[in-house]
């Protein structure tokens, strides 16, 4: 669930709005808060939507840095190819074509893999961008043996480098809010609709409505931002599209 931005807003809606009533019912059976109570209901109620304001704004907290994060390494991962695409000069006429065209192949498929949604589709960007980082490797290894100079080196930790901003790429997608943490947040927020729909003294369509929307539309935004694919707000690789843009007419 916490997959799709969307379904967390719909069940999240239901269930906070489930709550409000049943904490209508139960004043319904077990009387309204009385008067001399009235006081320290409100302090329980204010010290709870307190709480959850916290925990919601922690939580966005933690979505927009791994937004950001994911933006980080899309660009790190577009200059480690870019500079390796020059680096390559550095290696002999017929490696350094053959690492070009490669780095070309790859930059596609790691286009593919930052736009694509279909889980089948990501499996076989996975196994080929596998098999290019294998042979881009083994061809950067090659030459470097066969010219092993100061500047090859430099060729070959540029590759490297190109490998290494794929896993961080990758590492940050796996990287999402903790369930024990959207579970507090989803608990807290139930509790707060119980309570509100419990004391509120004339219960109507707004009080049913309202608090139970803000806060759906808040989770909402939280799971939209934490997920890298199903969520309205994602990462467009800009930098891979002018990088492959400029690679494909070079």
């Amino acid at each position: 669930m916490l997959r799709s931005p969307f379904v967390v807003l719909v069940v999240s809606l239901v269930v906070l709005w489930l709550s409000v009533k049943i904490g209508v019912t139960l004043a319904c059976k077990l009387g309204p808060v009385k008067n001399e109570e009235r006081d320290h209901f409100t302090l329980v109620m204010s010290a709870s939507l307190t709480l959850l304001a916290l925990i919601i704004g922690f939580s966005f907290s933690m979505a927009v840095s791994r937004y950001d994060q994911r933006k980080n390494y899309e660009e790190e991962e577009a200059n480690a190819i870019g500079t390796e695409y020059v680096r390559s000069d550095l290696l002999p006429a017929m490696e350094a074509a053959n690492i070009r065209r490669l780095l070309v192949q790859y930059i596609d498929e790691r286009l593919l893999f930052y736009t694509s949604r279909d889980p089948n589709q990501l499996e076989s960007i996975d196994n080929e961008t596998t098999r290019l980082q294998t042979e881009m490797w083994s061809a950067v290894q090659s030459a470097a043996e066969t010219l092993p100079t100061p500047t090859a080196a430099l060729a070959v930790a540029g590759m490297n480098d190109v490998l290494n901003r794929q896993g961080y790429a990758q590492a940050a997608r796996w990287n999402r809010i903790p369930v024990e943490a959207w579970s507090l947040m989803i608990a807290l927020a139930i509790c707060c609709c119980v309570l509100t729909g419990y004391g509120a003294r004339r219960p109507g369509i707004v009080l049913f409505i309202a608090f139970p929307l803000i806060v759906s539309l808040a989770f909402f935004l939280i799971a939209d931002l934490d997920s890298p694919r199903r969520g309205v707000i994602r990462v467009a690789p800009q930098n891979l599209i002018s990088l492959s843009h400029s690679l494909h007419t070079h």
